[in-house]
């Protein structure tokens, strides 16, 4: 289960087979929250989410002796923000005993010794 995405078209479905809400205004609440959570950040604002997380916007201080990966050609970067999202407490127990990737990788190939 680890590795595996979900899409917003499948959140809209699993909250529409949940409540029964028409798919179109699930839609158009997401998109109004995603689009309230990208304006506040691109303002500056923090945004706490009580059980879930906090995302927020971190200065990256500028560099003179960045290097572009495609042509290895040395640029300068201009100090700027980053989004950044810290787990709360819930979600992080939530998650606590998720296996390794790895560790279900190397379960799985044993067992086919």
């Amino acid at each position: 289960m680890i590795g595996k995405k979900i899409t917003k078209a499948a959140i809209i479905d699993s909250v529409y087979e949940k409540t029964g809400i028409n798919r179109k205004d699930i839609q158009t609440t997401l998109d109004l929250a995603l689009e309230e959570i990208k304006n506040s950040l691109a303002q500056g604002t923090m945004i706490e989410l009580r059980g879930f997380g906090t995302f927020e916007i971190r200065i990256r201080k500028g560099r003179q002796k960045a290097r572009n990966p495609k042509t290895g050609e040395s640029v300068s970067v201009s100090s700027h923000g980053i989004a950044a999202f810290r787990a709360g407490k819930e979600l992080r127990q939530a998650v606590w005993n998720l296996p390794d990737k790895n560790s279900e990788k190397a379960t799985a190939e044993k067992s086919f010794e």
